[in-house]
């Protein structure tokens, strides 16, 4: 008894999905006064810009010449890493292409520098020097002064 009712329920026009909708009047062409829907023009596709474009598409697609689909964000990362390797090959070519006067001028600055560097190191160790350490070199200054004074 029970197959037999689930066979009514199913056979029910009202659980049927396709009859819960009303069915349109149109579709009787008894009445010819009644207008007819027709579909939308599109713009787009009528323009003649987009007919060339989708023509070439077309065109390009069956040469085997389909367009990048790349995001922008990466071509423009893409770009990026191309300028900075072409930027770094050409620092490489101007250290390489670098005259026997600019090596010696580089020697010679970094010599300073380090000079410079010594200079101020001892001029940190003499300013954290404790206070007897500065007056025994003032005595010692002095005294050579002094000395040298009746010499001359």
């Amino acid at each position: 008894t029970d197959n037999l009712s689930e066979d009514t329920e199913l056979k029910d026009p009202y659980l049927i999905p396709r009859n819960i909708m009303a069915e349109p009047d149109y579709i009787d062409e008894d009445n010819p006064e009644l207008i007819r829907p027709q579909k939308l023009i599109n713009p787009v596709k009528s323009s003649r810009n987009h007919q060339d474009l989708h023509r070439e598409l077309l065109m390009n697609q069956k040469r085997g010449l389909a367009p990048q689909n790349k995001p922008e964000l990466q071509k423009v990362m893409e770009k990026r890493k191309r300028d900075q390797v072409i930027k770094q090959q050409k620092e490489e070519e101007a250290q390489k292409k670098k005259s026997d006067l600019e090596i010696e001028l580089m020697k010679r600055q970094q010599k300073l520098e380090q000079l410079e560097l010594e200079k101020q190191k001892l001029q940190e160790e003499q300013e954290n020097a404790p206070e007897f350490v500065k007056v025994k070199g003032n005595l010692r200054r002095t005294a050579q002064e002094s000395a040298e004074a009746p010499d001359s």
